[in-house]
């Protein structure tokens, strides 16, 4: 029982402080010393939960990406835009300027170059595209080789063909370490990754679309080489994703039909316009000869 008494007096003996603390001070007996709270300086507490907060995607997807050197392959024709004479680097920057034109009018970041059929230049598109967007001093440009069936980008290039996209969509590394950046220019090469059985079901899966929305935070422009429309439902799939589809064709091998055949398969959404490949030189020429040779 002494102990259940004991139990008692602590009790009020802490009822009674509390209500002590609580008297305001005008109120309290002479000579009565007054407990009042103490606070901890700001800089003493320390927060254990904080709200969450989105990660800047700028640092956090393109920090430590390799840096590789600019060596094309001898058979990779690829444009030397610094040349302003050469004619077919004129063609690109025209296609370029027309390209910037619409993205001043709509969204436009994410780009789907394809072609009906194998062999009509979507690849010689894709690539020089590329790199004439590079070549600006603000843009910062993705060449993706999405064309996980016959995958050339990284030997145009002469770089490794894994980590890639496929690497990335299987959780096999991080998107930085999927990419390559090329030295001393604003180009990023995404190649296609380690060989796939499946191509259409990786390119389905939600981590394909959850790139492509944020592909525009990370890139002015993001250009992608994909499989032949007539060939695969690759490039199909991917122009749903994507913000606009280039179609090129051969001139001299492309036929009506199959043009046709590719239009309707894209649906004709969000088609931004043909690129005519394997004109003649003669024809390209004639149209700055002239210009060149007067102001020389």
């Amino acid at each position: 029982m002494s102990r259940v008494h004991d139990a008692l007096r602590r009790a009020e003996a802490g009822t009674a402080l509390n209500d002590s603390a609580a008297v305001p001070a005008e109120d309290a007996a002479a000579g009565e010393e007054i407990r009042t709270p103490e606070f901890l300086p700001v800089n003493d507490i320390t927060v254990t939960a904080t709200p969450p907060v989105r990660l800047n995607i700028h640092s956090e997807l393109l920090v430590d990406v390799p840096v590789v050197a600019f060596s094309p392959a001898p058979e990779s024709h690829l444009l030397d835009l610094n040349n302003s004479h050469e004619t077919p680097a004129e063609e690109f920057r025209t296609l370029r300027t027309r390209l910037n034109h619409l993205q001043t009018l709509q969204p436009l970041h994410t780009i789907v170059i394809t072609s009906p059929s194998p062999a009509e230049g979507k690849t010689f598109t894709a690539v020089n595209l590329a790199l004439a967007q590079a070549h600006l001093a603000d843009a910062s440009v993705l060449l993706g080789d999405f064309d996980l069936r016959r995958p050339v980008v990284h030997n145009l290039f002469q770089i490794e063909r894994a980590p890639g996209l496929s690497d990335y969509l299987t959780g096999q590394c991080s998107f930085s370490q999927a990419l390559r950046k090329v030295e001393n220019t604003n180009l990023h090469i995404l190649p296609a990754g380690s060989p796939v059985k499946n191509p259409l079901e990786l390119l389905n899966m939600k981590q394909a679309k959850q790139l492509f929305e944020e592909l525009p935070r990370l890139f002015n422009w993001a250009i992608f080489d994909t499989p032949p429309l007539l060939f695969s439902a690759d490039a199909n799939l991917l122009a749903t994703l994507a913000d606009g589809t280039v179609l090129v064709v051969k001139i001299g091998s492309t036929t009506y039909d199959n043009v046709s055949r590719a239009m309707q398969s894209l649906c004709e959404n969000n088609v931004l316009g043909i690129v005519a490949n394997g004109a003649r030189a003669s024809e390209l020429y004639s149209k700055y000869t002239y210009y060149y040779t007067r102001s020389e």
